[in-house]
């Protein structure tokens, strides 16, 4: 009876087990299908981006126009959306944030640029010259795939271009590049090889990045998290391209280059990043989750990929680390939520202290 009892139990529970799995799957696939649609939206605005590789136009939101000079501002903060493309969403977001913001944001220019798909083109009828990248390709930096293989870090680096002109805004003095989910992808990979910094230095600008809640990270070698909080060479053989660009730098992308490592990094490590972390950000079968092997071997969940990012840098740089994490207590994969906490408000417009830095 006993054994009968057991046997039964284990069925069950193998049941609910293959259960969960496919609730799991279901979920992951609704997102995809969610990642797929037609934006609801497109930004209104309209930037021409140039590079070696070619033309194009970016779509994004601004305030103001950006060909108009602006004396009143001295803070510029883009805010990067996530996968789903929509831009509209996170705009009403950092105007939240600015409104909470007080009297730095009354003098702050909020940008939201979107990185738009084929099917956004053809059924929005925007024509041949709007930059649209297949898929998620965008949050690696990866070529568009029209007019020309322009990366999102090229449109970050048209932006910042135009910010740094002093004849349109000659009282501007700082520019927060931010970005959560996807677009903290985009951030967190743009503050290691994006060249768009230099000419707002050299306006003498202050940039800051703000990285929240991305799936994945760039490493500068094989080592990963351990599990038992150090870090250790990966086994290769368990996944091949565990190191490949966009997890680390091997076949980088166009825009990178020829990397130069060493000297990529330690600019890098000097840079003024913050890593904004939700601590409830901790579900491994999030629907939205990179759950490749190449990001699985950074950590379960984006919480514990971003602390263990940040212990990883830490332990290669030490004290000459600018980097710093700041987390987001009870706060799970929710870019307003995240946008909005005080430590968001102080790391975009500098309101304060962040209570919880690590």
């Amino acid at each position: 009876m006993r054994q009968s009892m057991t046997r039964a139990l284990c069925l069950f529970l193998g049941v609910l087990v293959v259960l969960a799995h496919v609730a799991a799957q279901d979920a992951c696939a609704q997102e995809e299908g969610r990642a797929a649609r037609v934006v609801k939206v497109v930004a209104p605005q309209r930037l021409a981006i140039s590079t070696q590789a070619g033309q194009g136009v970016a779509t994004l939101y601004a305030d103001r126009d950006l060909d108009t000079p602006q004396p009143d501002i001295r803070r510029a903060v883009l805010v990067l959306h996530g996968r789903l493309r929509n831009a509209d969403v996170y705009k009403r977001s950092a105007d939240a944030a600015r409104l909470a913001a007080g009297e730095a944001g009354r003098a702050s220019l909020m940008i939201v640029p979107q990185f738009l798909a084929p099917a956004d083109i053809r059924e929005w009828q925007l024509g041949p010259s709007i930059i649209r990248w297949a898929s998620s390709a965008w949050m690696g930096g990866e070529p568009a795939v029209g007019p020309a293989p322009l990366s999102a870090f090229d449109v970050l680096d048209g932006i910042l271009r135009k910010l740094a002109d002093k004849k349109l805004f000659p009282s501007l003095d700082t520019v927060v590049v931010a970005g959560h989910s996807g677009g903290g992808q985009v951030v967190a990979r743009y503050a290691v090889v994006g060249i768009g910094e230099a000419a707002l230095t050299a306006a003498g600008m202050h940039v800051r990045y703000v990285v929240a809640n991305p799936s994945s990270y760039l490493y500068f070698s094989a080592d990963r998290p351990d599990g038992r909080g150090g870090f250790a060479p990966f086994n290769r053989a368990t996944c091949p391209d565990f190191n490949a660009w966009k997890y680390g730098p091997d076949d980088a992308i166009p825009y990178a280059g020829r990397l130069d490592l060493k000297a990529t990094e330690a600019a890098f490590a000097q840079r003024d990043v913050i890593y904004l972390l939700g601590t409830a950000d901790i579900d491994p079968e999030h629907p939205a989750l990179d759950k490749s092997c190449g990001a699985e071997a950074q950590g379960p969940y984006r919480y514990a990929r971003g602390v263990s990012y940040v212990a990883y840098l830490r332990a290669r740089h030490g004290s000459a680390l600018k980097h710093r994490q700041w987390d987001v207590p009870g706060v799970g994969h929710n870019g307003d939520r995240m946008l909005t906490s005080s430590c968001g408000l102080a790391a975009h417009f500098d309101t304060g202290a962040c209570t919880t830095a690590r």
